[in-house]
C-alpha cells in the first residue's frame, strides 16, 4: 500500500497553476474520487478506508477549494481536461471515476468527452442539468441566473461572503451531523470565493442531458430528497427527475436514498456502500 501527495502540473496552459491536487492511497484497480463545491478530498475518507485494499484511490481536491490555490476560469474545463492528462501520465487503465455534487458533474462531463477512458462511473447527487429540477427552466434562463449568482458573490464584502458561506453549508439539506456541518463550514471558508463563484456559474449554466448520451461506461447514480421537502421533493419526484435527466445514458442504474441528505456517503454509508460494492463487484 502507498500513500502520497501528488500535484497535477499540467492542463492549465500558461496560468502556471494546477487544476487540482491528488492524494493517492491503496493498491489495485485505480479509482478517482472528486469532491463537490468548496469541499476537500477528505469528503471521501470513509470511502477510501473501505476500498483502499482493493483499489488505488486517487482523491482530488479541486483548485480553489479548501485551501488549494484557484485557477482562472473556465475552471471546470481545466479540471476535466487536466484529469485526462493525469490519467495518461500515470498510465491509469480504465479507472473507476466517482464524483459527488460538482465533482459528479465534472465526472459525467469527463466521461462524455473521453468515453473510452473510464471503466465505470459513479455519480452522487447531481443532475446533468442542475437547474433543470425546475421543469419550466430553460438553458437561457439558467445561464442568466448563474450570471446573477456570480455577480452577487463578486460584489460581497468579505464579511458578507463569510456569512453566505456559513449559511449555505449549515442548512439541513447538506448533512445531518453537526460535526459534519462544522467541517463543511471550515472547508467553505478556506475556499477562494472567486473559484466558488466561477464553479457555480459554469455548472448552473450548463446542460449535459444530451452530452451524457456519449457516455459508454456502466454508470451508477445516487440521489436523495431529504432536506428538500419544502421544495416538494420526495422519493418519487427525485427518482423521476433522475431517470428523466439520465435517460440518454446507455447503461445506467439509479438509486434514491430515503435517509441521507446531500452528503450521502456520510449520512447513509451502509446503503451507499452496499450498492457500490455490488456495482464494483467487490462482494
Amino acid at each position: 500500500m502507498r500513500t502520497l501527495l501528488l500535484t497535477a502540473i499540467f492542463a492549465c496552459g500558461l496560468c502556471g497553476q494546477e487544476p487540482f491536487q491528488v492524494k493517492v492511497t491503496g493498491h489495485g484497480q485505480p479509482m478517482i474520487l472528486i469532491p463537490g463545491l468548496a469541499s476537500s478530498g477528505e469528503t471521501w475518507d470513509s470511502t477510501v478506508a473501505r476500498y483502499k485494499d482493493r483499489f488505488e484511490c486517487h482523491v482530488l481536491t479541486v483548485a480553489g477549494f479548501a485551501g488549494v490555490p484557484r485557477v482562472p476560469a473556465p475552471m471546470l474545463d481545466k479540471v476535466r481536461d487536466g484529469l485526462a492528462d493525469y490519467i495518461r501520465k500515470n498510465h491509469l487503465e480504465k479507472p473507476v471515476i466517482v464524483g459527488h455534487s460538482l465533482g459528479g458533474f465534472i465526472a459525467m462531463d469527463f466521461a462524455a468527452k473521453y468515453p473510452d477512458v473510464p471503466g465505470k462511473l459513479v455519480i452522487v447527487d447531481i443532475y446533468p442539468f442542475t437547474m433543470g429540477v425546475d421543469p419550466e427552466m430553460t438553458l437561457a434562463r439558467a445561464k442568466g441566473i448563474a450570471a446573477q449568482i456570480r455577480k452577487s458573490i463578486a460584489g460581497m464584502t468579505p464579511e458578507a461572503y463569510q456569512a453566505y458561506a456559513k449559511e449555505g453549508t449549515a442548512t439541513n439539506d447538506m448533512v445531518t451531523s453537526e460535526a459534519d456541518k462544522k467541517r463543511l463550514i471550515e472547508w467553505s471558508l478556506a475556499s477562494d470565493r472567486t473559484a466558488v463563484a466561477d464553479a457555480m456559474y459554469e455548472m448552473y449554466g450548463a446542460d449535459l442531458r444530451e452530452e451524457v448520451a456519449k457516455i459508454t461506461a456502466p454508470t451508477l447514480v445516487f440521489g436523495t430528497w431529504r432536506g428538500n421537502e419544502e421544495y416538494g421533493a420526495n422519493h418519487e419526484t427525485v427518482d423521476a427527475n433522475l431517470h428523466s435527466q439520465y435517460a440518454k445514458v446507455k447503461d445506467v442504474e439509479i438509486h434514491v436514498s430515503d435517509n441521507a441528505r446531500h452528503f450521502i456517503m456520510w449520512d447513509d454509508p451502509n446503503w451507499m456502500f452496499g450498492h457500490l460494492d455490488r456495482f464494483l463487484g467487490t462482494r
